[in-house]
């Protein structure tokens, strides 16, 4: 058989991602801090790109006639770069008429000074006691490798024989140097376990051979437990009596490291505002810190045909940088009306909760959205990645909108969110002596008609972070 070269040709559809639907796609899913630093870092990089200055800002339709190019003017050469095409295909995203902006009573934030400070860690407090305590330069190094090993609330997380072998030091020098740390404050520091920790706190205020000391020693676990009645057993205790000494244990600190590495507060600043305008919500985007792009005139003219001076190359590198500029303003546009697209369509579906609160949010999935927007699934989840909600009930992250739903006798679905807030409040009426089962929980729902397994009202208690019916229970 023959091996020949043949020419076909074939009609087929294909799905292309071109370089500027890349682009818009990458878009999609930034939150505003991040497309920021991209569009600063384009109008570095594309000097067709620059930031309209504040005082130039002016009406759509004036920005669109500044920046609209002479056509009229003859041709002097030949060129095969149609200006007039790209500005008809380009019209509608050269125009900067869709630049919502947040109510001016939103827009103010606290200055920046009123919330950075610089707080002392755990490390400094335990390197500067360090230093004053001893000028053994041995100790001190031993010292400096068991602070470094110390985690966020200030339990050691490294064995004798692991810090021996950094040095390497011999064990005996390496408990020396664990018990002098462990002698600084915060008490408790450096322990290896929640029971050692709260021994040394017992220590510090002078109650060791006493019975608290027997619970933290012998009991821990049922005090976990809340099996009061069986530690008074052992103990040979009454309650009363007993409660004494848990109550100093209830005040000892079991991350004594904590206080000084506190949570960082992290500030959000939402993308979309959710104001109400007479009776209906609507979505503003929040564009501040966003630059106003335009085409730079000044290089934009280098393409007129009337510019003789400009040779082929300038005109060839410019028409390329035009080209990605204008790529660019049609993907921030689109960008910022997706977002618009699907903020009012998750206010359209979440009427009830701006107006009432979290017992009345409705389950909702992205393919609702979607389909309501006329857009890919795919596409909803982009747009509601790392972006935040300003509502009436407070900020949320856009994602938080989208949860399952569970029937109800009513008919009506009802969202995973609202049945864990309800659990929350059926948990917080409850008698502290008599804590409701998770079974019992089951059958007050079902009376609100909400029929629910008893494993899923345990995990929806999981993920609120309520203990156990049994660790719930106060016996005195």
């Amino acid at each position: 058989m023959g091996i020949q070269q043949k020419l076909h040709t074939r009609l087929v559809q294909k799905l292309i991602l071109t370089p500027s639907l890349q682009q818009a796609i990458k878009l999609l899913p930034m939150s505003t801090l991040e497309l920021s630093d991209l569009l600063n870092q384009e109008m570095v990089e594309n000097p067709m790109l620059e930031e309209v200055p504040t005082e130039e800002l002016q009406p759509a339709e004036a920005v669109a006639a500044a920046e609209k190019p002479d056509v009229d003017q003859p041709a002097n050469k030949t060129d095969t770069w149609d200006e007039q095409d790209y500005e008809y295909f380009f019209g509608d995203y050269l125009d900067d008429g869709y630049r919502p902006r947040a109510p001016q009573e939103v827009k103010e934030l606290p200055p920046i000074e009123n919330t950075l400070s610089t707080a002392t860690s755990l490390t400094d407090h335990m390197m500067w006691q360090l230093s004053m305590q001893t000028d053994d330069p041995a100790l001190r190094e031993i010292g400096s490798a068991i602070i470094g090993n110390l985690d966020d609330d200030g339990y050691l997380v490294a064995s004798f024989e692991e810090l021996a072998s950094m040095g390497p030091w011999p064990l005996p020098d390496v408990e020396r140097a664990l018990g002098l740390i462990q002698g600084f404050d915060p008490t408790g520091v450096a322990a290896r376990d929640l029971q050692e920790c709260l021994l040394l706190q017992l220590r510090h205020i002078g109650l060791e051979g006493t019975a608290t000391e027997k619970i933290i020693t012998d009991h821990l676990q049922l005090l976990k437990n809340h099996q009061v009645p069986e530690i008074a057993r052992k103990l040979g205790l009454t309650i009363d009596d007993l409660k004494e000494h848990i109550e100093i244990i209830k005040n000892l600190d079991p991350k004594p490291g904590s206080r000084y590495n506190p949570t960082q507060s992290q500030y959000v600043i939402p993308d979309v505002y959710v104001v109400k305008v007479e009776d209906q919500y609507v979505a503003v985007l929040n564009e501040d810190g966003l630059p106003q792009m335009r085409i730079s005139p000044v290089y934009r003219r280098l393409l007129d045909k009337g510019a003789s001076d400009n040779s082929d190359e300038t005109r060839a590198y410019v028409k390329d940088k035009f080209r990605s500029a204008l790529w660019l303003i049609k993907s921030v546009e689109q960008r910022q009306k997706t977002i618009h697209k699907v903020a009012n369509s998750i206010i359209n579906f979440q009427r009830d909760f701006l107006d009432h609160g979290i017992e009345h949010l409705r389950p909702l999935v992205l393919r609702d959205v979607a389909n309501d927007i006329g857009m890919h699934e795919s596409t909803v989840s982009r747009v509601v990645t790392n972006k935040y909600m300003h509502t009436p009930q407070g900020v949320f992250e856009m994602k938080y909108f989208f949860h399952s739903g569970i029937s109800s006798s009513y008919g009506e679905s009802v969202s995973s969110v609202t049945i864990k807030q309800r659990i929350r409040k059926i948990i917080e009426n409850e008698d502290p002596r008599k804590p409701l089962s998770d079974s019992r929980i089951v059958s007050i729902l079902q009376r609100e008609g909400l029929v629910l397994a008893r494993r899923t009202i345990a995990k929806y208690r999981e993920e609120l972070k309520i203990p156990t019916s049994n660790q719930r229970k106060v016996l005195y």
